[in-house]
């Protein structure tokens, strides 16, 4: 069981919404959580988008006391950039987290340049969100129309950080890509799943259904393996089109603040 934590701006657990330190909120939350799930402990609590202006002392501080306590048995994060992930490291040893969940598709490659092999470097394996880019992989949305009206896309509540998707020429490299899948016997979800799945980084793909057979095909897609063509084709398809250098993701923020030592 798995349970993930927002660290900042969280709900306190009267609902009130104040900001309080990070610390404060991890032992909230936690408790707050175990008592929802009817549970004395999780197996894994991960921590999202990391708060700069909390000092990380405070923050891994209060984590290690989650598992201390027994309330988790593994720690992870959501989000961290590498320079964030190695002050953890630096401060509390490569032991400290198990997983990291970062976004993660054949449009989104950033955190195969930095963060992927200090994972590996470390034991941290890979647990990646929004596999097929927020449905657009799934071919659903289409070049010079309107997103179906049932879509993510359409609606005002989930379609926060998909402007960059919808835009014409990432559609039409998109639609690129159906012959290729057509050629493999694949769905275009089928597809990008097994394109995330290809390499020994991501241990799993979180993925969302909303029909029972999306979530057998889901589930078909892990043991399918891409041909080295397909793989090239795929690439050429895609051209210039995926994010492929070190790119902050939506809603993170840079940057490592410390705890003061000293001084007045």
């Amino acid at each position: 069981m798995t349970v993930s934590l927002t660290t900042r701006n969280e709900l306190d657990a009267d609902g009130t919404g104040d900001e309080v330190p990070s610390a404060t909120q991890i032992g909230k939350q936690i408790d707050a959580s175990l008592a929802r799930l009817q549970t004395d402990y999780v197996d894994l609590y991960q921590a999202h988008r990391f708060d700069p202006d909390v000092p990380i002392e405070e923050t891994i501080e209060a984590f290690q006391q989650v598992v201390a306590s027994g309330k988790a048995r593994y720690l992870g994060f959501s989000e961290w950039t590498a320079e964030q992930l190695q002050a953890a490291i630096d401060l509390a040893g490569p032991e400290l987290f198990v997983s990291s969940q970062p976004q993660y598709s054949m449009l989104w490659r950033a955190p195969e340049v930095e963060l992927f092999g200090l994972c590996a470097a470390n034991g941290i394996s890979q647990i990646v969100w929004s596999p097929l880019a927020q449905g657009v992989l799934t071919g659903k949305y289409r070049p010079g129309q309107a997103p179906p009206p049932d879509s993510r896309a359409a609606n005002s509540d989930m379609n926060v950080a998909m402007d960059r998707l919808l835009d014409d020429a990432v559609l039409e490299a998109v639609d690129r890509l159906r012959s290729i899948a057509d050629q493999s016997g694949l769905s275009m979800a089928e597809l990008a799943l097994a394109w995330v799945l290809r390499g020994p980084e991501p241990a799993s793909a979180i993925v969302g259904a909303s029909r029972p057979e999306q979530v057998h095909a889901n589930a078909k897609a892990s043991s399918m393996q891409l041909n080295p063509d397909t793989l090239a084709a795929i690439e050429e398809a895609l051209g210039d089109t995926p994010v492929k250098q070190p790119t902050l993701a939506p809603l993170a923020r840079p940057g490592v603040s410390h705890r003061r030592t000293g001084g007045p």
